[in-house]
């Protein structure tokens, strides 16, 4: 799936060719997160704000942890749907 925003195009991956799976939703969620916390720690920067800076790169990360609790949920279903062929 491909998603085309303010910051360019996206890939996500863990979707199939027939659509959106269910977890793709919390990938695009999550995604925003990651850049939301991207953009106030550059703001931050730009206007010398330590604090703000501090929120981008804690948000960045969380957005980050998700995506990676994602990626493993992806892989376990992969696990357990080999086993049910």
């Amino acid at each position: 799936m491909f998603l085309v925003g303010l910051f360019g195009k996206w890939e996500f991956p863990g979707t199939d060719e027939e659509g959106m799976d269910m977890g793709a939703d919390d990938k695009i969620r999550n995604k925003a997160r990651e850049l939301k916390g991207r953009a106030k720690e550059t703001l931050g920067k730009a206007t010398d704000d330590e604090d703000l800076r501090a929120e981008g790169r804690t948000e960045q990360a969380e957005g980050g942890l998700r995506q990676a609790g994602e990626k493993v949920k992806d892989a376990g279903k992969k696990v357990k749907d080999a086993f049910k062929k």
